[in-house]
């Protein structure tokens, strides 16, 4: 028997990816109460293209609310939807999983049972990894939020909680961080955030061989949050540190090499060459290592880590420069 359940409300923050019409599919299919209302936040810059589906939601399409944010980004998206909801519970979803078939039934289990002293209640993602073969360095990455806390691809926070801290802070630009950032803040202010019991699919997207080049972006938002929590936020966060030592270390090796040949210091160019060489070697094998050792994966893994290093360390010092003065978020829902 399903327990009595306060309404709640579903957002979705979307750039109108193909994906999302699956997204809402599996929504509207599922078994178990109805959501009251369905915030879709169109985060396409003006103007927005196509229509969004909403005729993939069937019978509830009609509880559907598209809003636009000017894509500033999820967390300002998410706001832009949060402050069009008042019902109980906000439930965040990501246009780009889809809910199991008895989720509905699942989350009002979850919510019902969660304490009052319950702010949040996250969802359990599967990642579909391919059984034929070791993952990519990409499904590998993705399959990462398997096990991450507070992942906003599926997570239930009472609408009162979001209201007092705020709602998510919107100088985080990306999907990275954003969702930890909050979820600090969350329990900071004196509430829990759980584990519940349903279950939502968060399919590999498509992705070329520079895309982790481009995740490096994140290592500003990584020089944010310190700001905002402190050097003890990963632990707090279970949340990797990742390499930038290291990467400062191999980037500061080449560079040194570079300049060195450039002052004649022929020796100790070499020497810098060389541990930059290594380095990159290193880092190159231990993602290659737990892959599928294709072809295509040893190239691109090989292009990418001679990269990536630089790319994380100028993104680091970016954002410790653009953060250096960060206060609290003092944003409002």
């Amino acid at each position: 028997m399903i327990p009595p359940l306060a309404s709640y409300a579903v957002v979705v923050p979307t750039i109108g990816r193909p994906c999302l019409a699956d997204c809402l599919a599996a929504l509207a299919s599922a078994e178990g109460p109805e959501p009251s209302r369905i915030v879709l936040v169109d985060d396409r810059p003006d103007p927005p293209g196509e229509a969004l589906p909403l005729e993939a939601l069937g019978p509830l399409a009609d509880r559907a609310v598209v809003l636009r944010s000017g894509g500033r980004g999820p967390a300002a998206a998410r706001n832009t939807g949060l402050r069009a909801v008042d019902e109980p519970w906000a439930v965040l979803l990501d246009d780009d999983v889809r809910v199991s078939a008895y989720w509905r039934e699942q989350l009002a289990r979850d919510l019902a049972e969660a304490s009052p002293d319950t702010g949040g209640v996250q969802g359990v993602l599967q990642v579909p990894l391919p059984a034929d073969r070791r993952p990519t360095d990409w499904e590998r990455n993705t399959a990462g939020l398997q096990s991450a806390l507070w992942a906003t691809a599926d997570m239930a926070y009472r609408t009162e909680v979001l209201k007092a801290v705020g709602g998510f802070d919107e100088r985080f630009p990306r999907a990275f961080r954003e969702d930890a950032d909050l979820a600090l803040r969350v329990i900071e202010a004196g509430w829990r955030i759980v584990r519940g019991e349903r279950r939502t699919e968060h399919p590999v997207r498509p992705a070329d061989r520079w895309v982790s080049v481009r995740l490096q972006k994140g290592n500003a938002d990584d020089a944010l949050m310190v700001r905002l929590h402190g050097p003890d936020w990963w632990e707090r966060a279970a949340a990797a540190r990742g390499r930038i030592r290291r990467h400062a270390a191999v980037s500061a090796a080449g560079v040194g090499a570079v300049l060195l040949a450039a002052a004649g210091r022929r020796r100790a160019a070499v020497l810098a060459a060389a541990g930059w060489l290594l380095g990159t070697a290193e880092f190159a094998r231990a993602r290659i290592a737990p892959g599928p050792r294709t072809v295509d994966e040893i190239v691109t893994m090989t292009l990418t880590s001679a990269v990536i290093p630089a790319a994380a360390t100028w993104h680091r010092l970016a954002g410790e420069l653009r953060h250096r003065s960060a206060g609290s978020w003092d944003g409002a829902l």
